[in-house]
C-alpha cells in the first residue's frame, strides 16, 4: 500500500520546505537552510521557485502553497522577494511564509529613515557591473589553472589550493571564485611531488599563498574508489601514505592546513578567505 504524503517509510514526518524569490533564490535558500539545519532529526523535502517576477507567477506559486496546506504536514515557505508588487500576492497564500525580506527590510530602513529600492536581483544579479564583472574574470581564472592545468600568470592568484587528488580542491576554487571573486589555482600533489621534501617548483615562488587541505584516509579511500574501484590509487595504504607526506610538506613550509573531511565547501572557503584577508593586511605593512 502507497505510504501517505509527507510519511516516510519509518514514519517520520516529511516537512515540505518551499524556497521563492524574484531572483535566483540563493538567498532565500542560504538562509532558510541556515535555520533547518539547526533540525537534524527532521527531513526536509525543498522545492525552490526562483523568478516569480509577475503576479501572475507569484498567483501560481500560491496555488501549489496552498495545495501543500491540505497535506498531513504543515509546509515551511521562505522567500526574499523584494518586489512589492510580487510579496503582496506571495503573501496571499494560506502557507506561514517567512518573509526575510520584510524582516530585516523593514528595520534597515527604519534605522537609517530611508526607503530601499525594492528590487530584485540587486545581490546576485547585475546591477554592481565592477563586482559582476570581477567575478566573472575570477571564475575563467579559476577554470583555467584548476588541477594544475595551467602556470600562466599565477601571480595573479589570491591563493593556490595544493593537495592530494580527490581533497576538494576543485569544489573550493569554484565557490571562492563564485561566491568570493578570489583568483584561485588549484595544483595536485602526486606521487613525484610527494617524494620531495620540498614543494613543486613551481609553487616555491608562490609559498606565502598556498593553502594545503587534507582529509581522513578512510573518506579519500571511498572518495577513489567510487572513481577507480580497487585501484592502488584508491587503496588505503596509498591514501594514507599520500596524506602524510602532504602533511609533512605542509608543515616543513608552514603550509595553513584545512581538513576537508568534517567541513562543507562554505566552511573551507569562509577559512580560506580569512587566511588571504590575513596575508593581504601582512603585505601592506
Amino acid at each position: 500500500m502507497a505510504e501517505p504524503a509527507g510519511i516516510t517509510e519509518d514514519d517520520s514526518p516529511v516537512v515540505p520546505v518551499f524556497f521563492l524569490s524574484d531572483s535566483t533564490g540563493i538567498s532565500a535558500e542560504t538562509m532558510g537552510n541556515a535555520l533547518l539545519i539547526q533540525f537534524p532529526d527532521t527531513r526536509f523535502e525543498r522545492t525552490l521557485f526562483p523568478f516569480i517576477t509577475t503576479v501572475e507567477e507569484a498567483r501560481r506559486v500560491v496555488a501549489i502553497l496552498d495545495e501543500a496546506m491540505e497535506g498531513p504536514v504543515t509546509p515551511l515557505v521562505f522567500t526574499t522577494a523584494a518586489d512589492d508588487t510580487v510579496r503582496a500576492e506571495l503573501a496571499r497564500t494560506k502557507a506561514p511564509i517567512i518573509d526575510f525580506f520584510d524582516i530585516h527590510m523593514s528595520r534597515v530602513e527604519q534605522i537609517l529613515g530611508l526607503r530601499g529600492l525594492h528590487e530584485a536581483a540587486r545581490l546576485h544579479g547585475v546591477g554592481d557591473i565592477r563586482s559582476y564583472n570581477n567575478r566573472m574574470a575570477a571564475v575563467e581564472f579559476t577554470i583555467e589553472h584548476d588541477d594544475g592545468q595551467s602556470v600562466r600568470s599565477l601571480e595573479k592568484a589570491d591563493v593556490i589550493l595544493i593537495a592530494p587528488s580527490r581533497c576538494g580542491k576543485t569544489p573550493t576554487s569554484m565557490y571562492l571564485a563564485l561566491q568570493h571573486g578570489l583568483f584561485v589555482a588549484n595544483y595536485p600533489l602526486v606521487d613525484e611531488d610527494l617524494e620531495q621534501a620540498d614543494l613543486p617548483g613551481l609553487l616555491r615562488s608562490h609559498e606565502e599563498r598556498c593553502v594545503g587541505l587534507t582529509t581522513t584516509v578512510e573518506r579519500l579511500s571511498r572518495i577513489r574508489n567510487e572513481r577507480r574501484p580497487s585501484s592502488r590509487y584508491a587503496s588505503v595504504e596509498q591514501c594514507r601514505w599520500e596524506l602524510r607526506r602532504a602533511g609533512e610538506l605542509y608543515a616543513a613550509h608552514r603550509v595553513p592546513v584545512i581538513d576537508s573531511s568534517s567541513r562543507s565547501v562554505e566552511e573551507m572557503a569562509t577559512l580560506i578567505v580569512q587566511i588571504v584577508t590575513k596575508n593581504r593586511k601582512k603585505a601592506q605593512t
